[in-house]
C-alpha cells in the first residue's frame, strides 16, 4: 500500500489554521505575515508535503512546462541547442519536455499535438519540416510556437523563427579554402534537409562564381537519402571517393559529422589531411575539436540559438511583439585545412 499524500487540509489541521491560510502561505501571499508563512512552510516540509502541480495549473492556467521537438537526441548539434534552451527556461522556473521527430513531418505534428494535450505553455520545434501545405494536418495552435532552423522555404506564417544564415556560412567556408590557394573545391552534402542543403549549396556556388571559378557538376556530391539517414558519418565515408576521383583539393562538407566521415575515409585511403586534401565542416560541434587533425569548421552559435529561441518564446508568453531572428555563423580555423601546394 502506498503512503497517502499529505494535503493542505492535513497541514491546516496540524497547524490549527484554516485551509485558506495554508494555501496563501504556500503561495507566498502578502496577506499572510512572514512569520506565519515560514512556520507553515517549515511544517509542510516536515510533513513531506508535495504541491499538486495539476491543481496549481488549473488555478494559474499555466503548467510551467515547455515542449521541445528535435530531430534526434543523438545529434550533438541539438544537444547544445537544447542546453541553451534549458539555461533560459531554468532561470524562468520552467521545465522542458523533449520529443523527437526523426525528420518525419507526421511525427513532428504528432509531437506538437501531444504537447498541446499536455497543456504546455509554449513549444519550440527544431529543424521543422512543416510547410504551409501541412497546416491542415495541425490542430489549432493553442500556445506560442517558435521554429528553430526551419527546413522549409514556405514556413507557415503563424509561427515565429530563429535561424542561422546558412548561405553566409557556406561562403565563409569556401572563401577560406580560396584564400589558401585552392581552386578545385567540392561540396559534400545531403539530400534530406532541403532548406539548409539548398542554401549551403547556393553559398558554395556563389563563392566560386565571385572568384571567377567554374561550377562543375562532378564537384558536387549529394547523398540521395531522404528521411532514411542513419549516420552522417557513414554518408561522409561513402561519398568522399566521388570527389577525390575528380581531383578536388578542398572540400566543404554540409556538417561536421559528414566531415568526420570524410576524414575517416581519407585515413582508410591513405590521403593525408590537410597535406593532400583540405576539409571544412559546418556546425562547430565539440567532436570536431578532438579528431585528428582538428576540424576547421563554420561554427553555428548553438547555445545562442537555443537561448534566443527560448527568450522569444518567453516574450510571446508575455504578449510582447517579436521579430524573426537570423544569427550569423563564423569560421573556426583548425588543422584540417592548409595552403594548396
Amino acid at each position: 500500500m502506498s503512503k497517502r499524500k499529505i494535503s493542505i487540509e492535513d497541514i491546516a489541521r496540524k497547524a490549527g489554521v484554516s485551509h485558506t491560510t495554508v494555501s496563501r502561505a504556500l503561495r507566498d501571499s502578502n496577506l499572510i505575515s512572514p512569520k506565519v508563512k515560514e512556520e507553515i512552510k517549515q511544517l509542510a516540509r516536515e510533513m513531506g508535503y508535495v504541491p499538486n502541480g495539476i491543481a496549481q495549473s488549473l488555478q494559474t492556467q499555466r503548467t510551467n512546462t515547455i515542449g521541445v521537438v528535435v530531430t534526434s537526441i543523438a545529434d550533438p548539434f541539438f544537444a547544445e541547442v537544447v542546453e541553451g534552451i534549458e539555461q533560459i527556461a531554468r532561470t524562468s522556473g520552467l521545465s522542458v519536455l523533449l520529443s523527437t521527430s526523426h525528420r518525419d513531418v507526421d511525427l513532428e505534428i504528432a509531437a506538437i499535438d501531444n504537447f498541446h494535450r499536455r497543456r504546455v505553455d509554449g513549444i519550440l520545434v527544431a529543424d521543422s519540416r512543416i510547410s504551409k501545405h501541412d497546416t491542415n494536418k495541425l490542430g489549432p495552435i493553442a500556445v506560442p510556437t517558435v521554429f528553430i532552423h526551419s527546413q522549409t522555404e514556405d514556413q507557415p506564417e503563424i509561427f515565429h523563427s530563429v535561424t542561422v544564415d546558412d548561405c553566409l556560412g557556406a561562403r565563409l567556408a569556401v572563401e577560406h579554402l580560396l584564400s589558401l590557394g585552392h581552386t578545385s573545391i567540392g561540396y559534400l552534402g545531403v539530400g534530406d534537409r532541403s532548406r539548409s542543403n539548398q542554401q549551403r549549396l547556393e553559398g558554395y556556388q556563389k563563392a566560386l562564381s565571385e572568384a571567377g571559378l567554374p561550377q562543375k557538376a562532378d564537384w558536387v556530391a549529394i547523398s540521395d537519402e531522404y528521411n532514411v539517414r542513419t549516420s552522417d558519418v557513414v554518408t561522409g565515408q561513402q561519398m568522399l571517393t566521388k570527389l577525390v576521383a575528380v581531383g578536388v583539393t578542398g572540400i566543404f562538407c554540409y556538417n561536421d559529422m559528414i566531415a568526420v566521415g570524410a576524414l575517416l575515409a581519407c585515413q582508410e585511403l591513405g590521403i593525408s589531411v590537410p597535406q593532400d586534401l583540405s576539409l571544412v565542416g559546418f556546425d562547430g560541434i565539440a567532436l570536431g575539436g578532438y579528431v585528428t587533425p582538428p576540424l576547421t569548421t563554420v561554427r553555428q552559435p548553438m547555445l545562442e540559438i537555443g537561448r534566443s529561441a527560448m527568450q522569444m518564446l518567453l516574450d510571446l508568453l508575455e504578449e510582447k511583439t517579436v521579430e524573426n531572428y537570423v544569427l550569423s555563423p563564423y569560421l573556426l580555423k583548425r588543422g584540417s585545412s592548409a595552403a594548396f601546394k
